[in-house]
């Protein structure tokens, strides 16, 4: 029998024509289906790319592609550019007693007590000797004289939550001891903390804000508040604060992490009824990096300006994910050797979110992506060594481990590598 197709005779054209008006042929059907299993198959694909964070998140976002980046006129404070095919954020880390620390406790008067381990009784000091080597390339170290020349007349700002401020607190200790004592200062004014070096004309500070939205949590000193709650459309309440900055260093994640929906609040915190809708964690991030964006697309000039997004500091609670039950961040003194390894506590559904909404941004941002080198360092936090807030009770103190702090990382130390990075993003993106 002949095929349906074969026929060359223009009636057999002019019927077939006829044919698909009335009633399409079955091979048709069968095209139009293995078009959309082909649609449906490379939809899921790409969706899958934003489950996890791009393999190379050293690149400024801005349509995320690094095209788009070369369209960008040079960015702002570049004066080099890491070698082509060097992720900064993959690699291992290595002993360096002779490099690392970067400066010593002792030496910076503006640690606060809740990371200053050394003074609080920590008996080993390795954790402080650790250098990140990336593969196939190596780190440019710290220089304080070329970060301080190029603030000059500019501000930096970190804003965020306590992990931020411990980077901005690392980055006050890697400054400060070339400025003559004279020369500098710090001052608090709420939510605000303001280190100037004055023969600099230049400011690095730290504005509490862990949601960055307005939330119920935003008092800076007492903020510990178990049923959160977040405003929507609110970034101007804290991003009045922000501008006029030269450099910007945003985090938020650890507050977010409580188990439970979060409350997006649909009024004012001043109604005595609050209307608040209950989102899934991911959504309630979602609105707020979307509402960062659209804060530094207006108030960023890309040409003159700098954006960056610390991502999420992982913490240690349960050693069985590197092969110890039972234990946890304490009487920790060594990183995690395996490379493939990933805290638990930091939650890919959230890096997803920033996959999926940076690409959005219309203005250059980059990503710190210290999340999976950071996880390595077990040893690094604070544990018990650090001003606790409450008092330790005395069942806590017959077991150390249930009182440890394996959030938060003792300066100098972890927090350190992060501004090397952040200098290294600055200056050679």
């Amino acid at each position: 029998m002949k095929s349906f197709l074969s026929s060359s005779s223009p009636s057999s054209f002019i019927a077939l024509g006829r044919h698909r008006l009335v009633s399409p042929p079955y091979w048709l059907f069968i095209l139009l289906l293995f078009m959309l299993f082909v649609s449906f198959l490379f939809s899921e694909d790409v969706l899958s790319v934003f489950q996890t964070l791009p393999r190379h998140p050293s690149k400024s976002f801005s349509g995320s592609s690094k095209e788009k980046q070369k369209r960008h006129e040079k960015l702002p404070f570049a004066i080099g550019e890491t070698p082509e095919g060097c992720d900064v954020f993959s690699g291992r880390w290595v002993k360096d007693d002779s490099g690392h620390p970067l400066y010593e406790e002792s030496e910076c008067p503006y640690i606060q007590p809740q990371l200053t381990c050394l003074e609080h009784g920590r008996p080993d000091k390795e954790y402080r000797n650790w250098r990140w080597q990336p593969h196939g390339c190596s780190l440019r170290r710290f220089n304080a004289t070329l970060m301080l020349e190029n603030l000059r007349g500019k501000r930096m700002m970190f804003v965020g939550d306590s992990l931020n401020r411990g980077q901005y607190v690392s980055m006050v200790c890697l400054l400060h001891s070339i400025i003559p004592q004279g020369s500098k200062s710090m001052e608090t004014f709420g939510s605000l903390k303001v280190f100037t070096a004055k023969d600099y004309n230049a400011t690095i500070e730290f504005y509490w804000a862990p949601f960055l939205l307005e939330s119920n949590s935003d008092n800076a000193i007492v903020h510990r508040i178990p049923d959160r709650m977040v405003r929507q459309g609110s970034i101007n309440k804290h991003g009045n604060n922000w501008k006029g900055v030269d450099i910007i260093v945003f985090n938020t994640y650890l507050w977010w992490m409580t188990g439970q929906k979060m409350k997006m609040l649909r009024g004012s915190f001043e109604d005595e009824v609050k209307h608040f809708v209950a989102m899934e964690t991911e959504d309630a991030y979602r609105v707020a990096l979307r509402s960062m964006l659209e804060w530094v697309k207006e108030n960023m000039d890309p040409k003159k300006t700098r954006v960056f997004f610390t991502s999420m500091s992982p913490h240690h609670p349960e050693g069985e994910e590197w092969g110890e039950p039972g234990a946890n961040c304490y009487n920790q003194t060594t990183p995690i050797e395996d490379t493939s390894f990933w805290p638990k506590e930091a939650s890919k559904s959230m890096m997803g979110v920033i996959g999926e909404v940076f690409p959005e941004s219309e203005v250059p941002i980059t990503l710190l992506n210290i999340t999976q080198l950071s996880g390595y360092r077990k040893d690094a936090h604070t544990q018990i060594y650090k001003k606790q807030w409450n008092p330790v009770t005395p069942e806590q103190m017959a077991n150390p481990r249930s009182y440890a702090d394996c959030v938060h990382w003792c300066l100098p130390g972890l927090q350190d590598t992060w501004n090397e990075l952040l200098f290294v993003k600055l200056f050679y993106p």
